[in-house]
């Protein structure tokens, strides 16, 4: 896990699509087989984080570059269909030369003008996402109230972002309100983002933080020393059902039974319109070795059985309410989220 966090990994997605087009282009001036090597792209890179959706959102972006009229809603589709083409292909080439398309036909395109749309885009992503963690930052500081605690889960902050963050955003937010704001980070197990990255990134801009176990937070929550819980989200569908990383679903569940709020907050490019419920997205499981070691160390016994899911689902019901770039979205989530898609600003 390279790259980790939705909005980070839709920004490195893009400038990644960038590089392997001028890679490309450095081996054929033929549109038609710059098209079809970078659709194979494109369908392996989609394939590499399948929960965070702002992976499949950046890809389309640079995809409509490339492919320029074609109809891309039915990425998957496209894709695949690339990826079969790109197949047939290979069976007439040999390593390193050109492939000799034949049956494809249509005036060739400037790769030149391409490219430099294409790092056009990847650029504009990168800053945009700037943009919509500060904006998502001043609605969420609304929420927090002068002198609160809050409980943070794994790492949503400038280090999962192109910068400032998404939960930590708002916090950062908050502070720049001129508002006192302590914050828990659980450590987060097994990839410990929370010890690892949130504790460092809170402690590098002088924010009060308490790095606690994942598995004291209900207690601190039933001793009244937790006032609200601000998490980020790798998939959020149209029902409000929210994925993010594992654990979050039982901090919301805790959360509701102690009566403390539970946010979301996360941009809109991390909600699927296409997808009802949360029961639709697609969970990553990961290599058990991440559960049975920490760094490289072992801590359980030599082939015990381990399931190692990277995220979780919260239902709706949980959350109080979520967070974007163009306002805040509460119960009944389909209606204030599809609302907040028609806001032009």
């Amino acid at each position: 896990m390279v790259v980790r966090g939705a909005p980070a990994i839709g920004v490195s997605a893009g400038f990644g699509l960038y590089m392997g087009a001028k890679d490309i282009a450095n081996k054929t001036d033929h549109y038609e087989e710059f098209k079809i090597r970078f659709l194979k792209i494109c369908d392996e890179m989609f394939k590499a984080r399948p929960t965070a959706v702002n992976l499949e959102w950046a890809i389309k972006k640079m995809k409509e570059i490339v492919v320029s009229g074609n109809d891309i809603n039915d990425i998957k589709t496209n894709l695949k269909s690339a990826s079969n083409l790109a197949a047939n292909s290979a069976k007439n080439t040999v390593a390193n030369t050109k492939v000799n398309i034949t049956d494809i036909t249509g005036d060739k395109k400037n790769i030149k003008s391409i490219l430099k749309k294409l790092r056009e885009e990847s650029i504009k992503i990168y800053n945009e996402d700037i943009e919509i963690n500060k904006k998502m930052g001043k609605f969420g500081a609304s929420l927090i109230n002068d002198g609160s605690t809050i409980l943070t889960h794994c790492n949503a902050g400038a280090l999962a972002t192109a910068g400032y963050g998404t939960a930590l955003g708002v916090i950062r937010a908050a502070i720049e309100d001129k508002k006192k704001i302590k914050v828990i980070a659980d450590e987060t197990r097994p990839f410990l983002q929370g010890a690892r990255l949130t504790a460092w990134e809170l402690m590098s801009d002088n924010i009060p933080v308490t790095l606690i176990a994942d598995n004291s937070a209900g207690l601190l929550m039933r001793k009244g020393m937790i006032d609200g819980v601000i998490v980020g989200a790798d998939r959020i569908a149209s029902n409000g059902d929210v994925a993010n990383k594992i654990g979050t679903y039982q901090v919301a569940v805790l959360a509701k039974e102690n009566n403390i709020p539970f946010y979301v907050a996360a941009p809109l490019s991390t909600i699927d319109l296409n997808i009802k419920s949360g029961e639709e997205i697609p969970i990553e499981e990961r290599d058990g070795k991440e559960v049975s070691a920490v760094f490289g160390k072992k801590i359980a016994p030599e082939n015990v059985n381990i399931l190692n899911y990277a995220f979780d689902v919260t239902p709706h019901k949980y959350i109080s309410a979520i967070i974007t770039e163009k306002g805040i979205a509460r119960k009944p989530y389909d209606k204030s989220i599809e609302e907040l898609f028609t806001i032009k600003r």
